[in-house]
């Protein structure tokens, strides 16, 4: 049996690196077995005054000694694949060789679930060998562990159910549930993080987390900054492919979600160390172009020697081609001819693209959305080989003169080359997952698009599937989600329009909200005390904060009603609401005239009061909301903890004097984690944080 308490290996200098190359070799030297992959990064540095020193290497082993000599100023990274879990590191300079010995301790990386679970992982493996040889399976079960009702403890382990229907009637020493939660209590190895264990009814296991290590954990997130509390992914790379508005049109609040939910998580992803492709699948190909190109040809003939001048306003340029487009049919033929010989109009093209472009940089600005654009048009030249590689596979078949591909279970099939020959978005979207996949070498592909594509993305992502690019179980990688939405929403219940029932511009939203929230900052006497850079700033965190929060508190596949009163209330659950209370922490830290950096250096939390106890836990289990959060891509989950987060700090506060007490340096050291922990949340939301209002 495998401890966490013993020393697992120690390998020379060479060996150590070399064999990291392989996995198998990895688990053949340490003599380990039952143990999942994940990824190593490993970043040796030169001697440093400081006793310990954090290195990096998500894996779970116990003790290992380390010897590494590197030059002054030089460092070293080694990637490969090693076992699930985390550890820390402790580095001292050795004498004896001129460098560093690293030397691994027990894990304190990655959220406080993922230690829970390590431990529960020990523990279920010694308990279930008895009855291993009656259900193999048992053995390698993971443990199930949730946050549980506070009046039990902190968390809870529930698998003592699920493993006494395997082997229930079968001969072993477990009467029921009870015993097997009994056995896990017992089994669990030593350990600073649990504080008690005990077993309720059938088999539910509730710990209690050592009151010290919370706030040793506090104190080191103070130290280490909050990326130290970091989850840890079993990938490297992801790609997001969110907002993808259409060439020619104007951003409208149909983008508004995509954009904003695709942003988060991609922030999400990136808090994790995930390495993030945003991508712009722009709508930048197809009739509408031909359209365009052939009414800016037949209206301004000298459109070169005219210019931008020519189009003028984009999206009443685009109207008038359609309502000809619609209207005449021989200007209809003439613009689908003109998709085919779209190249031949290039500079047209490229003009009308360019247009666009600044019109959607205008909105990513205010929204502070980064995104790399890979329209459609850029997987055109790829299109006819990835086709051809699903011919060769036998997937593309003739139907009544398009080519297709049959999915199972699905009375339509998915046509990737429709009757004229030309293409369309399945195959454009084939073409971009395999460039992904194969030259972009994600891991991860997310899609953030409205629920209504849910069907589009089911039937490619089979295909796919079926071409052998993804694998059948969901659950391994590389794999893809389609991130679905649902409407936003007016007033009426109906979708979100204006009063001449086109869709509202986005961009104008934004400064309707900004607006609204520097109104409010003048009537409250703001506008006298702060500079007017100081106004634009807060107005612009206050409004564009509140239409993202507005959209990311709510399940991410229901509908939602725009309400710009709802969503700029200084009251509830808004972002106002927790930016204000933000500010307040800030303003307490301000007030003691302390130096809070100073006090991360010299003091220390203690968590004596119940309340005081309350918000540490609730802090430390941030890095799992980040996880579950994550889990279904479903933002919504942070928000509520960021809500519970500023309601528990009121809790505290209420009942806990900090400047002044015996206490001070301890709360105002609270009062810091939990403004950090607020502040990487509202990054992760994409809200800009106010230290004052």
């Amino acid at each position: 049996m495998y401890s966490s308490r013993r020393v697992a290996h120690v390998f020379p200098d060479s060996s150590f690196f070399s064999q990291l190359s392989s996995t198998r070799s990895i688990k053949n030297s340490l003599g380990l077995c039952h143990l999942k992959l994940r990824r190593l990064t490993l970043i040796a540095q030169p001697p440093c005054s400081k006793k310990h020193h954090p290195l990096s290497l998500p894996v779970n082993l116990s003790v290992l000694s380390l010897p590494y000599n590197l030059p002054a100023g030089e460092e070293s990274k080694v990637r490969g694949r090693v076992v699930k879990g985390c550890v820390g590191f402790c580095s001292e300079a050795s004498p004896a060789t001129g460098g560093c010995t690293a030397t691994m301790i027990d894990a304190t990386a990655g959220s406080v679930r993922q230690q829970v679970s390590r431990l529960l992982r020990e523990s279920l493996h010694v308990s279930l060998q008895p009855v291993a040889e009656l259900d193999p399976s048992v053995v390698d079960v993971e443990p199930l562990v949730a946050i549980c009702n506070p009046r039990f403890g902190d968390y809870q382990c529930n698998n003592a159910m699920g493993i006494w229907s395997k082997i229930r009637g079968k001969p072993s020493s477990y009467r029921n549930p009870n015993s097997i939660g009994q056995a896990i209590v017992a089994n669990l190895p030593a350990s600073t993080l649990i504080e008690s264990a005990t077993v309720a009814g059938p088999g539910f296991v509730n710990l209690v987390l050592s009151t010290s290590y919370i706030a040793q954990r506090l104190d080191q997130m103070l130290i280490q900054g909050i990326g130290s509390w970091a989850p840890v992914l079993p990938i490297q790379r992801a790609l997001v492919d969110f907002s993808s508005p259409n060439i020619a049109k104007e951003m409208h609040v149909g983008h508004l979600r995509s954009t904003i939910i695709g942003d988060s998580l991609a922030r999400m992803l990136e808090y994790c160390h995930v390495e993030v492709l945003r991508r712009n699948h722009v709508g930048d190909w197809g009739t509408q172009f031909g359209m365009l190109i052939e009414y800016l040809f037949e209206e301004f003939p000298n459109w070169e020697e005219i210019g931008e001048q020519a189009i003028g306003d984009l999206q009443a340029f685009y109207k008038a081609a359609k309502q000809k487009f619609d209207a005449d049919p021989a200007f209809k033929e003439k613009a689908q001819q003109a998709v085919v010989r779209l190249q031949r109009y290039h500079v047209a093209w490229e003009s009308i693209c360019d247009i666009s472009r600044r019109e959607f940089d205008l909105v990513y600005k205010r929204l502070n959305v980064t995104l790399e654009e890979k329209g459609e048009s850029f997987y055109n030249p790829y299109i006819p080989a990835v086709l051809e590689k699903l011919s060769e596979k036998g997937l593309i078949e003739e139907s009544d003169g398009a080519k297709v591909i049959r999915i199972e279970g699905v009375e339509y099939p998915l046509i990737v080359v429709k009757r004229d020959g030309g293409y369309n978005y399945a195959s454009t979207d084939l073409a971009a997952c395999w460039y992904r996949l194969n030259v972009e070498r994600a891991e991860w592909l997310v899609y953030v698009t409205d629920i209504g594509q849910a069907q589009h993305f089911d039937m490619w992502f089979k295909a796919v599937k079926r071409a052998g690019w993804l694998p059948v179980n969901d659950n391994d990688y590389p794999k893809a989600k389609h991130v679905g939405f649902g409407l936003v929403l007016g007033a009426d219940g109906k979708r979100f329009r204006t009063r001449s029932s086109e869709v509202v511009r986005l961009i104008e939203l934004l400064d309707e909200a900004k607006s609204r929230s520097m109104q409010g900052l003048v009537e409250r006497g703001r506008e006298g005390e702060w500079t007017a850079e100081e106004l634009e700033h807060a107005a612009e965190a206050l409004g564009y904060g509140a239409i993202k929060y507005a959209d990311l508190k709510n399940n991410r596949l229901t509908n939602y009603i725009f309400n710009f009163d709802q969503m700029l209330d200084v009251r509830g659950n808004t972002a106002v609401y927790l930016l204000y209370a933000h500010a307040r922490i800030r303003s307490i830290i301000r007030r003691s005239g302390k130096n809070i950096e100073e006090l991360k250096q010299i003091g220390t939390i203690t968590l004596d009061h119940e309340n005081e106890r309350q918000l540490g836990l609730h802090l430390v289990q941030f890095a799992e909301i980040v996880e579950d959060a994550l889990a279904e891509f479903y933002p919504n989950i942070l928000c509520e903890y960021l809500y519970n987060l500023s309601e528990v700090f009121t809790k505290f506060y209420s009942n806990c004097t900090v400047i002044g007490s015996e206490q001070e340096t301890s709360r105002l050291l609270i009062c810091e984690a939990t403004s950090t922990v607020m502040r990487e949340c509202f990054k992760l939301l994409g809200i800009t944080p106010l230290e004052r209002l």
